[in-house]
């Protein structure tokens, strides 16, 4: 069975790197008594994964981690026990049962939403004289957004245009959803940077408070078509797993007749008493 956790990240954790996140989760899951599923082999290991790392520094609302376990008591029960036993500034805000076709978290993200503030001090100049609204409508009206994006390979040249979504101002805090996928992640620091430049000014050192507040995949609906959801839309609550566990172990006639509005009629009795409708009890075949 495979759990997707929901958590946040915050205050003076967020200068904890990815490594250390995982470690932390390996080491909560233990103490929180969890059933948890491990690797074979001579250096087993809790089978779990994580949507995109969040950056150092990078508070976030919406960050998920997929852990396999063999039981559980609830997805209430789980949450529960490891708020329990964690630390300030990690805090386990939801848990799902995932479907057994779903996706990882990690191969899953395709989109993350983002709030980006100014710290005091190092607003912008350009807000003087130019309305943010106008910045970002003449920005977003361009046709390509070229820009020097550093990758483990070195430097290269990216379009940012295609993977900015979504990106609004609300009079205190910028709204941004971005690509999150492995081929094209863009960076919220790096989407002001050139916004910045259209508007000939530098982002200041250590200017932003940037939190994630989810990350989204993409699915198909019944029409073929592609739409962005939250990863935590995709797996099942206690009350929705409990409803798809009574589906599958009902028979056809109690699932025909549920359909139909039906809770007990003569094809029910007759099921149950392998006897046509009608037909008493003491009758002969």
């Amino acid at each position: 069975m495979m759990l997707r956790i929901k958590f946040r990240k915050y205050g003076p954790i967020r200068f904890i790197g990815h490594l250390d996140v995982m470690r932390y989760f390996q080491k909560l899951n233990r103490r929180a008594g969890l059933d948890v599923a491990y690797s074979g082999g001579f250096s087993p290991h809790q089978i779990m994964s994580f949507a995109a790392p969040l950056g150092v520094g990078l508070e976030s609302n919406g960050e998920y981690m997929d852990l396999q376990v063999h039981s559980l008591v609830s997805c209430a029960d789980v949450r529960e026990r490891m708020n329990a036993v964690g630390v300030e500034g990690m805090e386990v805000v939801d848990v799902k049962i995932l479907p057994e076709d779903a996706g990882n978290a990690m191969a899953s993200v395709a989109a993350a939403a983002y709030t980006v503030r100014f710290r005091e001090g190092r607003t912008p100049r350009f807000l003087e004289h130019l309305p943010m609204e106008q910045a970002l409508r003449t920005f977003l009206e361009r046709e390509s957004i070229p820009v020097a994006k550093e990758t483990k390979k070195g430097v290269r040249q990216v379009d940012l245009r295609p993977g900015i979504y979504e990106l609004s101002w609300d009079g205190a805090a910028l709204h941004m959803l971005l690509d999150a996928s492995s081929g094209g992640n863009i960076k919220p620091a790096l989407v002001l940077q050139a916004l910045l430049d259209s508007c000939g000014e530098r982002l200041m050192e250590n200017a932003l408070r940037i939190t994630r507040e989810d990350a989204f995949t993409q699915v198909t609906d019944a029409e073929g078509k592609p739409h962005r959801v939250s990863l935590n839309d995709i797996g099942m609550d206690d009350a929705q797993y409990a409803a798809r566990t009574a589906r599958i172990s009902e028979g056809p006639v109690q699932t025909a007749a549920r359909t139909a509005g039906i809770s007990e009629g003569p094809v029910q009795a007759a099921a149950g008493t392998d006897k046509h409708p009608g037909e008493k009890a003491g009758d002969l075949p």
